[in-house]
C-alpha cells in the first residue's frame, strides 16, 4: 500500500503578510484560507500550499478547539519545487526577474529537464523544474 499523491505541503515563513503577497501575486496561486498571525493557503494545481507561522503553530490546540491539529513547526529554509514546461520555466524567468527576484541557480540536469531556483521573501528555496527531472 502506499499513498496516490502529495495533498499538502508546508513552508514555514517569518511574514505572512509578505508570503501571501509573494505567493499570491507573484506566483498567482489561489488563496485558499487565512486566519492572520497563523497561516496563509494557497491551491496549486491537485495540491495546496501551506504557509505557517511556525511560533504559532507550535502551540497546542486550545480545549474548545473545532479541529484538534496537534502542533507541528520548524525554523529555517525549506525547500518547494513546482512544476512547470520547458518554456513555462523561461516565461518563469522572464516574470521573476522582472519582479527583481534573483534565479540562484538555472541548468539542466543530467538525465534531462531544467530547473530554476529562486527564493521566497522568507529566504525558502524555491524551485520550477521539469517533471522529468523525476521520470514523470
Amino acid at each position: 500500500m502506499q499513498p496516490s499523491a502529495i495533498l499538502e505541503s508546508a513552508l514555514y515563513v517569518a511574514d505572512l503578510d509578505a508570503a501571501e503577497t509573494f505567493y499570491g501575486e507573484v506566483m498567482g496561486l489561489e488563496r485558499i484560507a487565512k486566519v492572520p498571525g497563523r497561516h496563509v493557503f494557497f491551491r496549486c494545481g491537485q495540491g495546496v500550499l501551506l504557509l505557517f507561522n511556525a511560533d504559532a503553530t507550535r502551540q497546542p490546540p486550545k480545549p474548545d478547539a473545532r479541529l484538534p491539529v496537534p502542533p507541528h513547526g520548524t525554523s529555517g529554509q525549506g525547500h518547494l519545487c513546482f512544476a512547470g514546461t520547458a518554456d513555462e520555466i523561461e516565461d518563469w524567468k522572464v516574470r521573476l526577474e522582472g519582479k527583481g527576484i534573483a534565479i540562484e541557480a538555472d541548468f539542466e540536469w543530467p538525465n534531462g529537464g531544467r530547473s530554476i531556483y529562486f527564493r521566497d521573501p522568507s529566504g525558502n528555496s524555491l524551485e520550477i523544474a521539469e517533471p522529468k527531472i523525476w521520470g514523470i
